[in-house]
């Protein structure tokens, strides 16, 4: 086992999601929460040459908003909500499923039908829907203005957002427990008088441990792909900024600019300034490709083979394996039928 902090793939992902909170905690303490704003642009000659939206030059290299506000600034800004919140969902997530998948691979094989089914029709609900439909009242700005704080209405969304997919992470757990439970060396642990507890810390976590930092990275990413479902619906992380004017009512914008909020608030300017939806997509696509950098890095260095990699070759594997008993079943009819001629 080698250690992870000395694998390119891990050392290339982590950094990057460290560096990208630590400049975004940083950026916010210098600016004290203030963006750059730049409303007209001139010439060297003091001629008016554009005003916002403003595209990408050297001054705003991803361009501004209707506002004249800096879209990378915003961007770095809201990483740190963006980041931590899809953390804070996926640590609930697993936190709370990891104990409960046990306690239903140990416990529950007598229930397992039951609880399988309950489970599998989450696959069928969309995640998205349901979210919103419990996020709405909470982070839709009301007429009167909200009536909770920020940081109340983060913990609210986190917590909706990690309730909704523990049990199926319960399942994932326990079917993997269930499983390592039927190996010899963990049967003869029981009939030598091993408590249940130390099955499970000396034989299921060490043996699941990969599979569990993979389900994490897994549930980091899921959280990301809703966080921007839902801000394509205008619900963002935090809060919905809500204009009730009606001479001059502004689209809902995001209190916290985290990326969803960027992306949803930016739509409606797409065809006339594509670039306001390009930094925070690309952002989004950035840190996905980091969280799966860190997951293959982890099992590179763990279990010693690739997690995306080898599944692939499986499949040829397997679907050469199809293919090869395909033929050989109908050489073997052929040959079959050949035979019966002939005895004929």
């Amino acid at each position: 086992m080698n250690s992870v902090w000395r694998q390119p793939l891990f050392l290339t992902g982590f950094t990057f999601l460290s560096g990208l909170l630590v400049l975004s905690f940083v950026y916010s303490w210098m600016m004290n929460g203030e963006i750059p704003q730049t409303n007209f642009l001139y010439d060297a000659n003091g001629k008016l040459v554009d005003v916002s939206p403003l595209s990408p030059h050297w001054k705003m290299p991803l361009g501004s908003d209707m506002y004249g506000y800096s879209m990378l600034s915003k961007i770095i800004i809201g990483a740190k909500f963006t980041i931590l919140g899809a953390l804070a969902v996926a640590l609930i997530r697993v936190g709370l499923g990891i104990p409960l998948g046990f306690l239903v691979g140990i416990y529950g094989q007598r229930y397992k039908r039951w609880i399988t089914a309950f489970v599998d029709s989450f696959h069928y609900v969309p995640l998205t829907v349901v979210a919103f439909y419990l996020l709405f009242p909470v982070l839709w700005e009301p007429r009167e203005g909200f009536q909770t704080t920020l940081m109340e209405r983060i913990v609210y969304e986190v917590m909706i957002l990690s309730l909704l997919t523990v049990p199926v992470v319960v399942v994932l757990v326990g079917n993997e427990a269930e499983r390592l439970l039927q190996e010899e060396f963990i049967v003869c642990s029981k009939t030598l008088g091993a408590s249940t507890f130390r099955i499970i810390r000396k034989h299921l976590i060490p043996m699941m441990k990969e599979k569990l930092v993979l389900i994490f990275g897994q549930q980091v990413m899921q959280t990301l792909i809703i966080l921007s479902h839902l801000g394509l619906l205008q619900l963002f992380f935090g809060g919905t900024n809500v204009s009730y004017d009606p001479l001059f009512k502004d689209p809902p914008l995001s209190i916290s600019n985290e990326w969803s909020g960027l992306i949803g608030s930016s739509l409606p300017y797409f065809k006339t300034a594509p670039w306001m939806l390009f930094g925070p997509i690309a952002f989004f696509g950035l840190t996905m490709l980091a969280i799966a950098f860190m997951m293959e890095g982890y099992v590179r260095a763990t279990a010693g083979y690739s997690y995306y990699f080898t599944k692939k070759k499986k499949e040829k594997m397997i679907s050469r394996q199809n293919a090869e008993t395909t033929a050989a079943s109908f050489h073997f009819e052929l040959v079959k039928r050949h035979s019966l001629k002939e005895s004929n």
